[in-house]
């Protein structure tokens, strides 16, 4: 049986073959980066999963995230009138992250959550919405990596 340690150590080994320093320079910093555990080197941050963790990840932040959308893809992927942008940008522009409920009930009314997910991803790689330090995916063995800071 497989446990969480050793799912974290083998992590950790990736990571710290990728990055090129001992596992131990490592550091278990916290398991909040959208499930996924972050481990620092100094003064930098990396989140690491598998493909399936990461993939959650980046469906966990999209869910976070509605209101920040572009409109129009938001309109294109709920098939509703491009008339509607200058409400929806006025909308998102006064609510900010107070305007994600209800974006999000759009969304999964409209489009289907998988279905707008799969798309925002297929459009702008996992990396964009797992590393905020550069928008980059990495491999390291069975496992995806991100820098977020």
């Amino acid at each position: 049986m497989t446990t969480t340690t050793d799912t974290t150590e083998a992590k950790q080994k990736a990571l710290a073959a990728a990055l090129e320093c001992e596992p131990e320079e490592l550091t278990l910093a916290r398991f909040d980066h959208y499930g996924l555990p972050v481990f620092e080197l100094g003064n930098q941050e990396y989140a690491i999963g598998t493909e399936d963790e990461a993939d959650e990840a980046a469906r966990e932040y999209i869910r976070q995230t509605v209101w920040a959308f572009n409109a129009e893809f938001i309109l294109s992927e709920c098939d509703l009138p491009w008339e509607l942008v200058e409400a929806f940008r006025a909308y998102q522009e006064k609510e900010c992250e107070g305007a994600n409920d209800a974006l999000l009930a759009l969304v999964e009314k409209c489009a289907g959550f998988d279905r707008f997910a799969d798309h925002a991803i297929s459009a702008d790689g996992i990396g964009h919405f797992l590393s905020s330090y550069d928008g980059q995916e990495r491999e390291a063995g069975d496992f995806l990596w991100f820098r977020i800071n």
